[in-house]
């Protein structure tokens, strides 16, 4: 009879430890939840400055991880393994993304510095009212060179230059389907987003006529070997380009007057979050107009925050290269959801380019 109430003693003891036990791991995960924000975003695209200022400011952890691409991120993001707060895709995945039903709706009222945005960047088809997403960054695709290193009646203000004979093993190309599919669609009077494959075949069949002025298609590593002029163009974006130019002044950058481009990377908030709050704040602070001068400055992108181009070098938002006129912008597409299967076509497609360099 003892041994029994001594064992019952125990059961009961070890059940309130567990009980409490319990309770103090929900309290930590709340808290932890609170206080800790993840946010998923492309390498090299913030200012570290501004999430130290964010932490101290707010008292909310910042983990901060990388992607590569649109399609790692959209990946990563729907396994759910990792309850990510934040992230950054472009406009044609911002799409995917809400048909998939992956975002969360926004508070505006969360959001007072989404005034300091130029209307230009709001209510865009992929996002109308900015329901599910708030702009970061955007910028073009164009063609990044080195005008000492390419004869002069080569400026660029067409795709048609790079095909000149005179380039022979001398052009870089970014390593993205849509970039190079694009350009051959542009260079043939085509829509970025066409969906023939008549078009395509035809974009392809002009690419393979490209290859012996192509060095290397490439990704991050273009941005050092155009500095060091181990190539002399390269089918860059904008931005990309820009980081090039601050390093090596010889260099110069064009949108071709054919068409390209234009793109936007936006902040959204996955249904995975475990501090929606805490994302909303964050997102505000990116928008004051102080902290996006001083991320633009660091980042080198075009920034949409208009209150920021008050507080930024006036070389530098009159620059139509990187802040193109009204005109050239009737001129770019932005990229729009092709879905699976014409996707599909268009890495098949690029992919066929790629093997004939070999």
């Amino acid at each position: 009879m003892k041994q029994l109430v001594q064992a019952t003693i125990t059961i009961i003891v070890v059940c309130f430890l567990l009980f409490f036990a319990a309770r103090s791991l929900d309290s930590v995960g709340t808290k932890g939840s609170k206080d800790t924000l993840t946010i998923y975003n492309w390498g090299e695209y913030i200012d570290p400055d501004l999430i130290d200022a964010f932490e101290e400011e707010t008292g909310i952890h910042v983990i901060y991880e990388t992607f590569d691409s649109n399609e790692a991120m959209y990946t990563k993001v729907q396994q759910g393994g990792s309850s990510y707060d934040i992230a950054v895709p472009s406009e044609y995945m911002i799409e995917t993304m809400i048909e998939d039903d992956m975002l969360i709706e926004l508070d505006h009222s969360l959001l007072p510095n989404l005034n300091n945005i130029d209307p230009y960047f709001l209510d865009l088809p992929f996002d109308p009212g900015n329901k599910y997403s708030i702009p970061y960054f955007w910028g073009t695709v164009g063609i990044v060179y080195n005008p000492n290193m390419v004869p002069d009646d080569l400026t660029f203000d067409s795709w048609e230059d790079l095909w000149d004979e005179r380039l022979q093993g001398k052009v870089f190309l970014v390593d993205g389907s849509r970039e190079v599919m694009g350009m051959g669609l542009n260079s043939l009077g085509y829509s970025l987003n066409l969906k023939d494959d008549k078009a395509l075949r035809e974009a392809t069949d002009k690419l393979v006529e490209l290859i012996p002025n192509v060095k290397a298609i490439l990704g991050d590593e273009i941005t050092p070997l155009m500095i060091n002029n181990e190539a002399t163009v390269a089918l860059t974006w904008s931005g990309q380009a820009a980081d090039m130019m601050w390093e090596n002044e010889e260099l110069d950058f064009a949108v071709p007057k054919e068409g390209s481009n234009l793109w936007f990377d936006n902040m959204v908030i996955p249904k995975t979050s475990q501090n929606i709050e805490g994302a909303h704040a964050f997102i505000n602070f990116m928008l004051d107009a102080e902290n996006g001068a001083q991320n633009t400055d660091y980042v080198g992108y075009s920034t949409p925050n208009a209150a920021a181009w008050a507080l930024m070098d006036e070389e530098v938002i009159t620059d139509e290269r990187f802040y193109p006129s009204e005109e050239l912008r009737e001129r770019l597409e932005v990229y729009e959801n092709l879905g699976l299967e014409w996707l599909g076509k268009y890495n098949e497609y690029f992919l066929e380019f790629k093997m004939n360099l070999n």
